[in-house]
């Protein structure tokens, strides 16, 4: 009976030893940025963030498996495949951009992958149905932005507005976004231009919007290519009022549009401007904390809104995975669709981009709370009160 007992208690410790091993299976996480091309400017400060990730998350340890897409979607697609196929990642953090963003989605849906945008365009969760029941996103809807810039123009006696916009998702779905809100406000849209990231003058462009003379002139970019037009619209001696997308919210397109910058307005993540932030505004920590260690790292004023998503991004993963453990082990369809569930459960749960309460309607969560207007003095973010 004694060697039995003790034969018994072996296969008991035996048991937990395994599933405790069991639990303990690393979290493999794809991440998809632009590190050459247009996006860079986007792209280079996740990825500079991704390194500040601690090695464990939600008590599993995590590897990363980073890809640079060069701002093109058929490489952000086939990115997407290796590491879904060959890396068996379990969730997939990026890409950058939204074009890239709606390639990487189609893909990783049709395995089961979730995937955490860092761009900001509507359509990569909008509708929420079909591929993008996969997909969530961290930026504000261009509603929550647009309605923050029409309600800026209407205390400054601006009554009509022209558009300028790069020609893909993110651009298309501010100006289709515009077209619809602005008549609610009062407000006129009454020219609207387009452009491509790649090209290297906006002048045509630029002399429609100034001969249809309007108050303020939207430029919805992403990156440095938002400087072109904003750049051309100062020098043709534009005296209105500008407004830019959280889009371009970076040290780069600063320093690319330099002085012609200075008195325009944006709409952004409050953590561009944590420090400015009043007290008992629930992102301040959560920014500050973050604004804290990147600068720590890359120096005073290297902060980006785009490094902080791919920071929000861990803060959401640590809460999401151990809720998605119940369902099953990293590397399984389970643990996958568990982290789906997971994300979509989140409520009240505050970042340094605003405070997400996601649903399965929902997969991006935020309010009003995930956007501040701020104004560029001297090559300095400035938060308008």
């Amino acid at each position: 009976m004694t060697r039995l007992a003790s034969l018994v208690r072996g296969l008991f410790a035996a048991a937990a030893l395994g599933a405790t091993a069991l639990a303990q299976a690393d979290v493999n996480v794809g991440v998809i940025v632009s590190l050459t091309g247009p996006g860079a400017s986007l792209g280079i400060p996740a990825d500079n963030t991704f390194k500040l990730w601690p090695t464990e998350l939600g008590g599993q340890k995590i590897n990363l498996f980073v890809l640079n897409d060069g701002t093109d979607s058929t490489t952000a697609a086939k990115n997407a495949t290796k590491l879904i196929t060959e890396d068996k990642v379990d969730i997939i953090v990026g890409p950058s951009l939204t074009p890239t963003s709606l390639a990487v989605i189609e893909v990783a849906a049709r395995s089961g992958v979730p995937v955490i945008s860092l761009a900001g365009g509507g359509a990569i969760v909008e509708p929420q149905d079909g591929p993008r029941r996969w997909a969530f996103k961290m930026a504000p809807t261009e509603t929550i932005s647009i309605n923050a810039v029409l309600d800026h123009m209407l205390k400054n006696n601006a009554k009509t507005v022209a558009t300028i916009g790069i020609a893909t998702a993110y651009g298309d779905g501010f100006s289709k976004a515009i077209e619809r809100l602005a008549p609610a406000k009062g407000i006129k849209v009454v020219a609207v231009e387009k452009y491509a990231q790649v090209d290297t003058s906006t002048t045509p462009q630029v002399l429609k919007l100034m001969a249809a003379n309007p108050d303020a002139v939207y430029i919805f970019s992403a990156g440095t290519p938002g400087a072109l037009p904003h750049v051309e619209l100062v020098k043709r001696g534009y005296k209105g009022l500008i407004y830019q997308t959280q889009g371009v919210a970076n040290a780069d397109f600063l320093r690319v549009g330099g002085k012609d910058l200075d008195g325009s307005f944006m709409t952004v993540a409050p953590v561009l401007v944590a420090d400015q932030l009043p007290d008992n505004n629930p992102v301040k920590a959560p920014g500050v904390d973050y604004v804290k260690r990147y600068e720590a790292k890359h120096g005073a004023g290297s902060r980006s809104l785009f490094g902080a998503t791919a920071w929000d991004a861990q803060l959401w993963l640590n809460a999401a995975i151990p809720v998605a453990l119940k369902k099953g082990q990293p590397g399984t369809e389970a643990f996958r669709l568990g982290l789906r569930d997971a994300i979509e459960g989140l409520k009240e749960f505050v970042g340094s981009q605003g405070v997400f309460n996601l649903s399965a309607t929902d997969h991006n969560g935020v309010d009003a709370r995930s956007q501040v207007m701020v104004k560029v003095e001297g090559g300095a973010w400035k938060l308008v009160k």
